[in-house]
């Protein structure tokens, strides 16, 4: 048997999933008493996002049975792709936007490498220049990948850090930003929001937009409303804790194609039964201790159906969460755990709406435009990706036409904002961030407004639902989902799939997967916090 890539093996040399010799392997729980074979065993898996995927794959390689209910027409859930006609008969795609996949994804990439042993459908992006208007442009390209030179160099080089803003830099709360212990750190900033951990570090005006608040609004939040804790945790999971660097790689087609297509065949070859446009509205009791799973045809029409299974596993979007375990009056459990974890479930909120609006051009943006940009000042518009950069299929259409295929993003988008406002502000914007724009014309263009992210607040971090709940037949798993690691979007839901499978396998007697992270602790190890209680002295011993 060929070891998977990815994972250490007995009697050979531990692999590190990345170039980070530092990337840590949390292993499995030890396997609990089997009590069956695992094709005994049926995991109803409703959600075919990345979290459902993961969690479907993880079980079926252990021989338990799958099925996997997607309420969409498609897998790969809020990075799904889907087919759209042109005014001219042309086909292209449409999608919820673009998303990074950064090499300390570890686990995501674990998922991808079933298909792609060797990431060969993933294309690196040089840089991701982030731009404030008036102001400066940052840019990553070239800065060493390890912490602490990676911070040093940026620093250094960057435009938005002077000698007079360094000055002002509150030394102490920066050093914070380097001394954090996971799980601790997140209940240790419970409470405390984005933007007073920005407040905090007196970074110059420049730096806390570039550097800090571009980041923090790429959670779908406001810094005012987004967890304090998080945004250290994604600094780490990005900057100062791993060593694979800020730079990233992109899928070179659509994502059903270059993605969720191959993996939702290799799924097949593995026996899971995988069923699109089925939307679950209730987990219920079902005879001999197991659980049936109603679901009934998204598009109506449909009076419904249910099956029955030994566990099962929610993927799930804030919204979905909420409403199928409110309408499954007993799930998780009727005794005062259970009636907490419902109301946990019931605390989960969702993330202000944000748009994104795809512009095929009649004419071409600059030859010198990036494929990915950050923007801060510029209203509305968080981003702007030129997809003939890096997709093929806009390519494609691009040289066919002789155009360019634009998308913007704006995140956290205000309730009450009208789409003919948000349109026109986010024009306004493209043409100042690219003049050349403004003279082009949109053949057709795509909108999109979306309110399905999860908010992950200032509330408790503890009071946040985890993968294990009370009833040991229910897991969860998703980007919605408490998990003790630094890890962020795409590489939460992979993360929390593995360890969703691996709470049922190991249950079960079977063994499990594991999961890869980046460091918990500081790199620099007590460097960080010793030099903080220095300087706490030092300030406790001045005369006032």
């Amino acid at each position: 048997m060929t070891p998977p890539p990815w994972m250490p093996w007995p009697g050979t040399p531990r692999f590190v999933p990345g170039r980070d010799r530092r990337a840590v392997f949390h292993p499995p729980p030890a396997p609990a008493t089997q009590d069956g074979p695992a094709e005994q065993r049926h995991v109803v898996v409703v959600g075919g996002g990345i979290a459902g995927l993961t969690a479907a794959l993880g079980l079926a390689e252990r021989g338990v049975r799958v099925t996997l209910l997607e309420r969409g027409e498609r897998l790969g859930g809020r990075v799904a792709s889907w087919p759209v006609t042109l005014p001219d008969g042309s086909p292209s795609q449409m999608s919820r936007g673009f998303h990074a996949f950064f090499r300390q994804y570890y686990n995501l990439r674990a998922v991808l490498r079933r298909t792609d042993p060797t990431l060969a459908r993933l294309r690196p992006l040089a840089d991701y220049p982030l731009v404030r208007e008036g102001g400066a442009s940052d840019s990553f390209a070239g800065i060493p990948r390890t912490p602490p030179l990676n911070l040093a160099a940026f620093v250094a080089r960057s435009p938005s850090f002077g000698l007079a803003g360094l000055r002002g830099v509150d030394v102490e709360q920066a050093l914070g930003m380097l001394d954090v212990d996971f799980p601790a750190t997140f209940a240790a900033l419970d409470g405390v929001s984005a933007a007073e951990v920005l407040d905090r570090l007196h970074f110059p005006e420049e730096a806390r937009h570039l550097a800090l608040e571009v980041f923090a609004r790429s959670f779908f939040a406001a810094p005012e409303e987004f967890s304090g804790a998080e945004l250290l945790a994604m600094l780490h999971l990005y900057f100062v804790g791993s060593a694979e660097g800020l730079l990233f790689d992109v899928p070179r087609d659509d994502y059903d194609t270059t993605l969720w297509g191959p993996l939702g065949r290799h799924l097949h070859g593995l026996g899971v039964e995988v069923a699109v446009g089925r939307e679950v509205t209730a987990v219920l009791e079902s005879a001999g201790g197991r659980l049936a799973v109603h679901h009934r045809a998204a598009a109506g029409g449909d009076p419904g159906r249910g099956v029955d299974a030994d566990a099962v596993v929610l993927a799930l979007d804030p919204v979905g969460l909420r409403e199928v375990v409110a309408g499954s009056p007993r799930l998780g459990g009727t005794d005062d755990a259970g009636l907490g974890w419902r109301e946990r479930v019931a605390g989960v909120r969702s993330a202000p709406a944000f748009a994104v609006w795809r512009l095929w051009l009649d004419g071409r943006v600059g030859a010198d435009r990036p494929p990915f940009l950050g923007t801060s000042g510029y209203g509305p518009l968080d981003n702007v990706s030129v997809l003939e950069r890096f997709e093929d299929h806009a390519a494609a259409w691009a040289d066919a036409h002789h155009g360019s295929v634009v998308e913007l993003h704006a995140y956290a988008v205000p309730d009450g904002t009208t789409e003919d406002d948000l349109r026109a502000r986010l024009l306004d914007a493209l043409h100042r961030v690219y003049p050349e724009t403004a003279a082009l014309t949109a053949v057709h263009d795509e909108w999109l407004v979306e309110r399905d992210c999860v908010l992950v607040g200032l509330e408790p971090w503890a009071s946040r639902p985890g993968v294990v709940t009370p009833d040991p037949r229910l897991v969860l798993a998703g980007d919605a989902v408490r998990c003790d690691l630094p890890v962020a979007l795409m590489e939460r839901a992979a993360t929390t799939g593995w360890l969703a499978a691996d709470a049922l396998l190991t249950g079960w007697g079977l063994p499990g997967h594991g999961v890869w992270s980046v460091p918990t602790g500081p790199r620099l190890g007590r460097l960080p916090a010793l030099a903080r209680h220095g300087i706490r002295r030092y300030r406790a011993a001045r005369p006032a």
